[in-house]
């Protein structure tokens, strides 16, 4: 069933050019993380009030390695070409004490009209190469009490949203204008808000990641990289309370060559790109993907007051269960919004993707602003409910099957 105000539809594809090679990618040869071969500390937890001042003092090139046990700790800096190494067995707790991230306003913890007060618990700041190590865990404490309230930072979230306002949490990991990071095997759980924020950087890669976090949880963000580039998430699981992956661009420029490839994604709000896309996005490559049990599957997301241009992304081998809406492009984010950065999709490819259920939406933003989006070996069930707006859509090689038996997508 297709619902539609305004719409092409070419079968099948006419134009000699259209192609769904996807050149579109992370341009680095991507590697496996290597563990550094040298320590120059290993902490027990009774150590816990060193750490900082050994990442500090941390040698180019060495790392910081937490062993077996929980280490409940402030907020972290760590620096240029140093690692921290959390082991198998190590647990790394941030603590509930909102005065430990406050930037000085005394508002961290507190809900008001801007939703900055917070320092993040770990800190990567103009730095260039070191990361993040370990088979342990990051462990967030979203859904404990904040230090002196019997409110969660979760349930700060809900009374903010319920109030119109903005919620003052910490988010997990912040990664400002750093350059040749790497991220490896971690484990991330409950973060009070987004779990890895990445702004204004070059060169990143996340590589078995797993993020855990209940399907409630408000603004947890999985991994979230703005106006920056040449980034790769590879091997990952993730489950949270709202997107998986968010690749946004403000106003500090575009997010562009970035690789989203061979993860699985349980609950959550979508892979997605926007909400903000004014200083664009383009060169995406989102390839070997499962989606189970989301909200939304792949999803475009802008509106009028942080839109710009979405172009060359390439979606090939989806496979996509249980998603109440497995395709979603919406140029309406807020549907109040009354602006003038419209919101513009063009060149978005879809090959080998298989659904077994749900609705596609597509939402162009009116007749003069078409969404160009192409499909290629699009395999849903006949059943298929479709609402589509202002777009052109290509169509090829689309097939209907009851039962979804030929997904190749493997994830890890």
């Amino acid at each position: 069933m297709i619902i539609s105000k305004y719409l092409l539809v070419l079968i099948p594809f006419i134009c000699s050019t259209v192609t769904f090679h996807a050149s579109a990618q992370d341009r680095r040869d991507v590697q496996p993380p290597q563990w550094p071969r040298h320590i120059c500390a290993d902490l027990v937890p009774a150590d816990i009030n060193r750490l900082q001042s050994l990442l500090n003092d941390c040698p180019s090139g060495s790392a910081v390695r937490l062993t077996r046990g929980r280490f409940v700790s402030s907020p972290l800096t760590i620096t240029s070409n140093v690692y921290l190494w959390i082991a198998q067995g190590a647990t790394l707790v941030a603590t509930t004490d909102p005065t430990a991230y406050d930037r000085g306003t005394g508002e961290c913890g507190k809900i008001n009209d801007k939703g900055n007060a917070c320092h993040p618990f770990l800190l990567f700041d103009h730095t260039k190469d070191g990361g993040l190590l370990g088979r342990g865990t990051i462990e967030g404490q979203g859904g404990q009490p904040i230090l002196g309230t019997t409110r969660s930072w979760w349930q700060l979230a809900r009374i903010a949203q319920r109030m119109n306002q903005k919620q003052n949490a910490p988010r997990l990991i912040a990664l400002d204008h750093v350059q040749n990071f790497t991220m490896g095997y971690i484990t991330l759980k409950n973060s009070p808000n987004f779990h890895v924020m990445i702004t204004q950087s070059k060169d990143v890669t996340l590589w078995g990641i797993t993020i855990d976090t209940p399907p409630d949880a408000r603004n947890t963000d999985g991994i979230d990289p703005s106006s920056s580039h040449d980034i790769t998430i590879i091997h990952s699981i993730i489950r949270t309370g709202d997107d998986h992956i968010a690749i946004k661009a403000g106003p500090h420029g575009a997010s562009h060559h970035i690789s989203i490839l061979n993860s699985s994604l349980y609950w959550g709000h979508g892979l997605s790109i926007g909400s903000e896309t004014m200083g664009g996005v383009h060169d995406i490559l989102v390839k070997n993907i499962i989606i189970n049990g989301a909200k939304w599957g792949l999803r475009i997301k802008s509106d009028s007051t942080r839109g710009g241009i979405v172009e060359r992304i390439h979606y090939d081998t989806v496979c996509l269960y249980h998603t109440q809406w497995p395709i979603f492009l919406d140029t309406s984010y807020n549907k109040n919004a009354n602006g003038n950065n419209i919101p513009i999709y063009k060149s978005i490819f879809f090959k080998n993707i298989y659904i077994d259920n749900g609705t596609i939406y597509l939402h162009g933003y009116n007749k003069n602003y078409l969404s160009d989006l192409f499909f290629k070996n699009l395999i849903t069930p006949i059943h298929m409910q479709w609402s589509v707006a202002y777009t052109n859509l290509y169509r090829d090689k689309s097939t209907h099957e009851p039962y979804i038996k030929s997904c190749q997508a493997t994830s890890l």
